[in-house]
């Protein structure tokens, strides 16, 4: 497996900074692991959940989401991190990649470039600038991921700069990318990936968010460039309240060469109340329309024009433990679901998962 040129010299730099650093070098060891059992009612024979469901994606069984081992590495010019993973996640988002790197939860170097500005380069396998969500549930107001997030990067691979202004109000950084969600680029695609991230933190109250990509997935002999935008905000209205609230679009070439566009959105809201600080209650809500197929393919008359709806509860345990509890449902405009051995617009399940971290 070749090494990109672009992690080499991130790596060589990093040694550098590291040797002339004059702060003692940071090392911390770090684990995440998430068990689930999740009943879907429609009883699937092969107990997967919907194809474009990729996370907790694995029906009436005890599995594990998620579980990894992170090294990170840290000085004041310099930064670097590893972690290996296994789990259903990894299983569904990174089935494309070869080998060992289907092993790969993050892999990535920095360095620092301004003695006296927050400004730095990193390379390497980042997790998505992408998205209000994570494949790191503890992280997320809600036990399952949205229809937005699993079918929107998790993960990218690529390198990037990044600025964080001196009152961290905001954050500003550009991406040159390996394409969408890909360590390994797509066999015949010669074809370089660009995003952008701001984020715009006034206070400890209000976050404004708007990532962007901008690329082909596709062999070059097929090129169809690909055109995304995610926008979301997150509130906290009171102590114990808050408030997500977000818009996708994306819009990619019918065919090679064309003027013309497939357009796919999804508008989202979660809202979060603490009845304590160890219970709390979310719930959400969202559409997603992607009627051609760019991202989610159904060959219904209307496509995936689908409702998702859910409510979960939480309980924070001592020891960095967290169980917690949803029930979720999907309503769609064809019937692209299965319930009672029939073809139906409805799909519903519940799922209990226990994170533990350290």
């Amino acid at each position: 497996m070749k090494i990109p040129i672009y992690l080499l010299l991130s790596i060589f730099s990093l040694y550098t900074f590291a040797q002339n650093d004059s702060i003692k070098p940071s090392i911390k060891i770090s684990g995440y692991m998430e068990l689930y059992y999740s009943y879907d009612f429609s009883k699937p024979s092969d107990h997967n959940r919907p194809d474009f469901v990729y996370s907790f994606n694995r029906s009436n069984e005890v599995n594990l989401n998620i579980g990894f081992i992170k090294a990170s590495y840290e000085t004041s010019h310099a930064r670097a991190n590893l972690a290996l993973m296994s789990g259903t996640y990894a299983n569904a988002n990174l089935a494309s990649e070869p080998g060992l790197l289907k092993m790969i939860y993050e892999a990535n170097a920095g360095v620092k470039i301004h003695k006296n500005k927050n400004l730095w380069i990193d390379a390497g396998v980042f997790g998505s600038h992408i998205g209000v969500e994570s494949a790191v549930g503890k992280d997320c107001w809600n036990l399952t991921r949205s229809i937005a997030a699993d079918n929107s990067p998790y993960y990218e691979s690529g390198a990037k700069i990044s600025y964080t202004s001196d009152n961290t109000k905001w954050f500003v950084s550009g991406l040159v990318l390996n394409g969408w969600q890909h360590m390994q680029r797509v066999n015949g695609n010669n074809t370089i990936a660009l995003g952008h991230q701001v984020t715009f933190t006034p206070n400890k109250k209000i976050l404004i968010n708007s990532s962007s990509f901008i690329g082909n997935d596709k062999p070059d002999t097929a090129k169809q460039m690909r055109y995304f935008h995610d926008l979301y905000g997150k509130f906290q209205l009171h102590k114990k309240i808050g408030l997500i609230a977000g818009f996708d679009i994306g819009a990619e070439q019918k065919y090679k060469g064309s003027k013309t566009y497939n357009i796919w959105f999804t508008p989202f809201m979660m809202l979060r109340y603490a009845l304590s600080n160890r219970v709390i209650i979310a719930a959400r809500g969202e559409y997603y329309q992607d009627a051609n197929g760019v991202i989610i393919i159904k060959t219904t008359p209307n496509g995936f024009q689908t409702y998702g709806y859910s409510v979960n509860f939480d309980y924070v345990l001592p020891h960095n433990i967290l169980w917690r509890v949803e029930m979720r449902g999907f309503t769609s405009k064809d019937k692209i679901f299965t319930l009672n051995n029939e073809p139906s617009r409805q799909n519903y399940f519940v799922t209990t998962s226990l994170a533990v971290s350290f």
